[in-house]
């Protein structure tokens, strides 16, 4: 007789029946276990919520008042007849892979992640497993992530020239996990350091949890540009070239991601510069995670799900596709 599977993929995200919960949901369900904070994956209107302690604050700041409790890293914990405990993912601060066994049979839904240490997130580690759910957000050959330092010397050469020339320089990262990852990239001896009010508001959320940043200093109605000279301010994508951002004068903007690998998203998005830095793991951090689950089964979701599942299925891996609700990021991420 065949067995159930330990987890299916229902119109409201992914469901465990043993467990009668979803992880990540995108509807409104009763028990919902979160990978991470993201827009994408915590999601408002749930009955219950379960994320690791490092999650639940920002999950907070987020959603409201919410039902939820926290679990640390490989805490086991019965739901039903499940098994499941979190596990390190890398992505951003408290997120997290969630393991669930059943009979012997053991899952393991990733989230998003990447496998480079960034200094600031709980790095990744491998998960031994049966079926593994991996993210594909950048699934092709051309996406290879230079060493942090590499980006971090560049980003603060061009900071520098930007203060040499009178400008402000604007850099463009999402307000969770982008750009508290690039606060610790910066060099605080090239000039002050401004923040829009959705990345400051994360960064108290963040800073209360003991997560080290540099000082910044949020822009608010009343300050004075001309009173911040050389300085680099960290906003939200969106307020790249706003009338709040000429205020400033004189500017030069850039836009952090791994979407600026690809020359014509550089030449759409980036304004004057484009670094290019992810929280999602590049192609050989995808394969590299999926060898080391020596899973059989993979579940490819997100990103270039068809050309990723195609690769993994000719180099012998039992790889499908996996449809999603929504297939992107939530503009959080990237």
């Amino acid at each position: 007789m065949t067995r159930e599977p330990v987890l299916t993929f229902t119109e409201n995200g992914i469901y465990c029946a043993a467990g009668d919960f979803y992880i990540d949901p995108w509807r409104p369900v009763d028990r919902a276990l979160i990978t991470h904070g993201h827009a994408d994956h915590a999601r408002d209107g749930m009955g219950r919520y379960l994320a690791t302690h490092a999650a639940l604050p920002v999950m907070r700041h987020r959603l409201g008042e919410i039902t939820a409790e926290g679990i640390a890293y490989g805490e086991q914990r019965i739901i039903g007849g499940a098994t499941v405990s979190f596990h390190p993912a890398g992505h951003v601060p408290g997120s997290a892979q969630i393991r669930v066994e059943v009979a012997g049979e053991v899952w393991v839904a990733s989230g998003d992640y990447k496998v480079i240490n960034d200094g600031m997130s709980e790095p990744f580690e491998p998960v031994k497993c049966h079926h593994f759910i991996t993210e594909s957000t950048f699934g092709l050959p051309v996406f290879r992530w230079a060493a942090q330092a590499d980006v971090a010397a560049d980003l603060n050469t061009w900071w520098a020239a930007c203060a040499a020339a009178g400008k402000t320089a604007f850099l463009g990262a999402y307000s969770l996990g982008k750009a508290q990852r690039l606060l610790s990239m910066l060099d605080p001896d090239v000039g002050p350091i401004l923040t829009h009010t959705a990345v400051e508001n994360t960064n108290a959320v963040l800073r209360r949890q003991g997560i080290t940043l540099p000082d910044t200093t949020l822009v608010t109605p009343e300050l004075a540009p001309k009173e911040h000279p050389g300085a680099l301010v960290l906003a939200p994508p969106s307020a790249l070239g706003s009338q709040w951002a000429r205020r400033f004068g004189a500017q030069e903007s850039a836009f952090a991601s791994g979407w600026m690998a690809l020359r014509g998203v550089r030449r759409r998005r980036a304004g004057d510069r484009g670094f290019v830095i992810s929280d999602h793991a590049d192609w050989p951090g995808l394969l590299w995670a999926i060898r080391e689950t020596e899973a059989e089964n993979i579940y490819v979701t997100h990103g270039y799900t068809d050309i990723f599942a195609r690769y993994l299925n000719d180099q012998g891996w039992n790889a499908q596709v996996v449809p999603t609700q929504f297939d992107s990021d939530g503009g959080d991420s990237e």
